[in-house]
């Protein structure tokens, strides 16, 4: 699970909503679930899934050939802001279309999320969620912003802007982000490559810190003939500090909040051979309930549960802290898991079990540390772990003089 870049595939089941919402992941199970049919053979959404530079012209549409919809649910993200899509769903229940502006024409230089529940021809439900970003017009280029606009984060949040197009001019694009907290500290960039650059002070952000993002790329040559887009400011703001120390050695969670300790929870972390990574990881997603395939991690057909509860995405490569119903006694005494760390919880969650406890308390922006387990430390452009480089090894990734 751990060992994959990116999940990927398509979600099947019955799910929740925020399943939906949440992409694919992959952790231990103790015995093999069903193989429902690949979900984009019930569902069928145009544009393709994963699609990239989708012209406006377009047609958004997601229909079911064999039994009908559901809901479908669909929001357009432009410049860190999300907007829901209107539509209605006809045709008898096989066709929904988007009754709003994309109606005539998608929206340029945004990112779509399609999430879809049917009922196909066997009286069985089926979810799918699909992915894609539309065209920019012209050789420009803009930035997806992470985390959101107005959201209340952890004390780990890192900043994280993804660009549509390689960036060769850095030191003109870097200079031209602007990243200021209230109150002050000093704030570096980090490029991971030439599509992704990251800000972050040295320490975890101070409860209460107003961050403010402002982007003045409208204009600014990236690359020969590639010019920007965008030029927006926005502020997301930092709750309570919370950080977890999972010690895998010791099968055991720590949960403190202001550096306070609320509690000890009993965990199970990655077997022999399938290790959790050591290290500080940021809270990325949460999800009351996803699906969990063993082949979009890559790993084997080794394990599909639909219905994981408590989900809570650490790293991009599928690392999740999540509940975990079907490892019986391993809680604080053994490691039996696919790399990610488990908590007790029941079939279908509960707030009352460890899993939900963590799960109501936890924010996107949160640290999770692991110390002690037997692999390498987790790279840092895996997910938000930049925490685990050292200050002056950050500031080094900057390509601008400040």
């Amino acid at each position: 699970m751990r060992r994959a870049r990116r999940a990927g595939a398509a979600l099947a089941a019955v799910l929740t909503w925020a399943a939906l919402a949440g992409g694919l992941a992959g952790c231990k199970a103790d015995a093999m679930l069903g193989k429902p049919r690949p979900p984009a053979e019930l569902i069928r959404v145009t544009p393709d899934d994963r699609g990239e530079e989708v012209s406006a012209d377009t047609m958004l549409r997601v229909e079911v050939p064999a039994g009908r919809l559901e809901s479908v649910k669909v929001v357009r993200a432009q410049d860190a802001q999300e907007e829901p899509v209107p539509g209605r769903i006809e045709a008898g229940g096989s066709l929904w279309l988007p009754t709003g502006a994309e109606a005539r024409r998608l929206a340029l230089a945004a990112k779509y999320t399609v999430d879809a529940v049917a009922v196909d021809g066997e009286g069985r439900r089926v979810a799918r969620h699909t992915t894609f970003t539309t065209a920019v017009p012209g050789e420009r280029f803009i930035g997806y912003v992470t985390p959101e606009n107005r959201a209340t984060v952890g004390t780990g949040m890192i900043v994280r802007l993804d660009f549509n197009r390689r960036i060769e001019n850095r030191a003109d694009v870097e200079r031209a982000v602007r990243v200021t907290s209230t109150p002050a500290v000093e704030i570096a960039p980090h490029w991971f490559g030439d599509t992704r650059l990251d800000f972050r002070p040295e320490r975890y952000w101070r409860p209460g810190t107003r961050v403010t993002v402002a982007l003045d790329l409208r204009d600014v040559e990236a690359a020969p003939g590639v010019y920007g887009l965008q030029r927006k400011s926005f502020s997301f703001t930092v709750g309570r500090s919370q950080v977890s120390l999972v010690d895998a050695a010791r099968h055991t969670m720590e949960v403190r909040r202001d550096g306070r300790l609320l509690d000890t929870l009993p965990i199970t972390a990655g077997a022999p051979g399938s290790t959790t990574y050591n290290g500080k990881m940021v809270v990325t997603e949460m999800l009351d309930v996803t699906r969990m395939d063993s082949r979009t991690v890559g790993f084997g057909g080794e394990y599909d549960i639909p219905d994981v509860p408590h989900a809570i995405r650490l790293t991009e490569s599928g690392t999740f802290l999540h509940g975990n119903y079907w490892s019986g006694g391993a809680f604080g005494a053994s490691n039996v898991s696919h790399g990610c760390v488990g908590l007790r919880d029941v079939k279908g969650g509960s707030p009352l079990t460890p899993a939900g406890w963590f799960f109501d308390r936890t924010l996107i922006g949160d640290v999770v540390e692991v110390v002690h387990s037997a692999d390498r430390k987790v790279a840092a452009d895996n997910g938000l772990g930049g925490w685990n480089m050292e200050w002056q090894e950050w500031k080094a990734g900057a390509a601008a003089g400040r």
